[in-house]
């Protein structure tokens, strides 16, 4: 598979569907000049082997139409009648072919019977069965292997039927010639038993191709009630298995159609998994599928699964998750030999207490549930900002505390600025940073006692800021 994988890479879609149609193309017109070449020499010779040759490429001739008209519609793209595109159009032309291959050697036995019992023919021997004969075989081994590498190089299903097609007319051809030679040496030499030679050579090969054809046709059935073989889909669980995160493949369902394969996958996940670390999983375990089917189509569902290596905090966290809620600052102690939990959690600020108690209440029953070695859980209810407030509105005010932060850092000699002042807000409270600039030389200890102080008297001043973030910065870096 690795071999055809490579080449078919390096085709792009465009060129696939332009090969396809023209190797089917000159398959369909190498089967009419065939069919019209043998039917005139059977004619003309009166062989049964000529005649079901020639009847041989008439639906050999029927087959590389239908091949022709497959290839160019199954690459169509799909559309709203057709979601899954066109390309089992291709297998349906496989699944015809065969039929046809199956009928025409039921009727040259037939034929062949009745003349080897009932219905001795005297031949009329000359050199134009044996040259056209000859003509056919060189035309089918060119158009065959014309066919497989292009089918190699395409996946098309259709062609490789065509080219297993023309290959077993081969061998249909030369015990057709083997046949019509014997019956014209026996004629020669008066022995009249090598004129059975011809019937015999038609039934032998139409046997032969007749098991080959049931073969082709219960693999094209298959493929098209969906059926894969089981190693396939045992090499894409198993590829599939080993991404990171993938906890196991719960389904994995493949179908063909034409020369592309389409993959749906159910994957268990460990469920404290992010979105964005979903994604990455989906990508990874699609790109894992395509090694296996090259190009296929492959959709991946994902679901959350506990998992035995999961923590507490984990399971805690998950319940909260299914709420589309936040916890933070999520504790465990160790109360009497019991196990106490405390939690805080971000409700929208709207809700009355009423029903943000009711929710807490829901969802603490559902972690007990859910970790029965908790004994019991106490949350901390916090009003999550349903609205950002515009900053205009509060320049004055910004402008007000920037100002006694100011007259604040003037009162330490060693603060050469403060500047990058900015004043945040979280719901009622208040919360400044800033950039302070110190000189160089001074020791990280000293630093840390300069803001620090800094902080406690802004404070004392601005008693509504409850959070002070201070950046510091040598006068050589803010010179720059």
């Amino acid at each position: 598979m690795s071999g055809q994988e490579t080449i078919s890479q390096k085709l792009s879609a465009a060129e696939m569907t332009a090969l396809k149609q023209r190797v089917a193309r000159d398959s369909m017109i190498a089967a009419a000049v065939m069919t019209l070449l043998k039917l005139a020499a059977g004619l003309a010779s009166g062989s049964l082997g000529v005649l079901s040759d020639a009847a041989h490429s008439g639906l050999d001739l029927v087959g590389a139409a239908m091949t022709f008209f497959s290839v160019r519609v199954s690459d169509k793209p799909a559309d709203e009648d057709h979601t899954y595109g066109h390309g089992k159009i291709e297998n349906l032309s496989a699944l015809g072919e065969a039929v046809l291959m199956a009928i025409s050697c039921v009727w040259i036995i037939a034929e062949a019977l009745e003349r080897i019992f009932n219905h001795h023919v005297e031949l009329h021997h000359s050199i134009w069965p044996i040259v056209v004969l000859l003509l056919s075989i060189a035309v089918d081994f060119w158009r065959s292997r014309k066919l497989l590498r292009a089918a190699h190089e395409t996946g098309s299903p259709a062609l490789a039927t065509d080219a297993f097609h023309f290959a077993s007319d081969i061998w249909s051809t030369v015990a057709v010639l083997g046949g019509v030679t014997a019956s014209w040496l026996g004629a020669s030499i008066g022995v009249s038993r090598l004129g059975l030679a011809d019937p015999v050579a038609a039934v032998m090969v139409s046997l032969m191709i007749l098991r080959l054809t049931i073969l082709l046709g219960r693999e094209t059935i298959a493929i098209l009630m969906d059926a894969i073989p089981a190693e396939t889909r045992r090499t894409l669980i198993t590829a599939v298995s080993g991404v990171e995160g993938v906890l196991a493949v719960e389904k994995a369902r493949v179908r063909r159609a034409g020369a592309g394969y389409f993959v749906d996958l159910t994957l268990a996940m460990p469920r404290r998994y992010t979105f964005e670390h979903t994604n990455d999983l989906v990508v990874a375990a699609t790109e894992a599928a395509r090694r296996v089917l090259p190009d296929a189509d492959v959709v991946v569902h994902t679901v959350p699964r506990e998992t035995r290596a999961e923590s507490l905090f984990d399971r805690v966290r998950a319940a909260a998750a299914r709420h589309n809620v936040s916890v933070h600052d999520l504790s465990v102690q160790l109360l009497h030999g019991k196990l106490h939990v405390e939690q805080h959690l971000e409700l929208n600020e709207r809700l009355t207490l009423l029903k943000a108690h009711e929710f807490v209440c829901k969802l603490e029953a559902e972690i007990l549930s859910a970790t029965p070695e908790i004994d019991s859980i106490l949350t901390h209810i916090e009003s999550e900002p349903a609205t950002i407030e515009l900053p205009d509105e509060m320049v004055e005010e910004d402008r007000r505390i920037e100002k006694i932060l100011q007259r604040v850092a003037q009162q330490f000699e060693e603060i050469v600025d403060v500047h990058e002042v900015r004043v945040g807000r979280s719901g009622e409270q208040l919360a400044l940073s800033c950039h302070c600039t110190l000189p160089d030389e001074m020791t990280m200890q000293r630093v840390h006692g300069v803001i620090s102080a800094l902080e406690d008297r802004f404070k004392q001043e601005c008693r509504e800021v409850q959070r002070v973030t201070i950046h510091p910065e040598p006068v050589t870096d803010n010179l720059r």
